[in-house]
């Protein structure tokens, strides 16, 4: 129905006015870009998560590697961008292994916000004094719909008692 749409509306076949395919082929590519562009904002947003992350490792970390390797973080050396692990128990004994701070697959680290509270106290206090306009707005409305319900309600009463007399 849509190609339908953009070509011409004779129904013979004009020839020489390929404007519906190009019409066609820009549509396609404008939303090729615009996927791409999305995309490329949602991968940056993840990067600067984990860059975040990695940054926030500090010493008693407690860290999982991509090889399944758990313990907590003895040392961090931000020159290398590395950090040594340490794994095993007084019992067992503990062994020390240096891995590189891309193999980190999960840890309990918590990467500093960059916003101030403030910031965030305001912003939580501008939505809450939204959604509670929007409330007193609703309530209002359900107010009105109410009282117009009642003197209906009543004017159907008033209607009937002097019908019956």
């Amino acid at each position: 129905m849509f190609w339908n749409l953009l070509t011409s509306s004779s129904s013979t076949p004009e020839v020489g006015t390929p404007w519906g395919s190009y019409l066609m082929i820009g549509i396609l590519f404008a939303v090729i870009i615009v996927f791409m562009i999305l995309n490329r904002r949602t991968q940056k947003k993840r990067q600067e998560e984990t860059t975040n992350m990695l940054n926030a490792i500090r010493p008693g970390t407690k860290v999982k590697t991509i090889g399944g390797i758990c313990g907590v973080v003895a040392e961090v050396c931000n020159e290398d961008n590395t950090f040594v692990l340490e794994t095993g128990s007084e019992k067992t004994g503990k062994s020390y292994i240096r891995f590189d701070k891309q193999a980190i697959y999960q840890t309990d680290a918590v990467a500093e916000n960059q916003a101030p509270v403030s910031e965030v106290k305001e912003e939580n206090a501008e939505e809450n004094a939204t959604q509670e306009e929007v409330f007193e707005e609703e309530n209002t409305a359900t107010e009105a719909v109410n009282e117009t319900v009642e003197e209906s309600v009543e004017e159907t009463a008033e209607t009937e008692t002097t019908d019956e007399e």
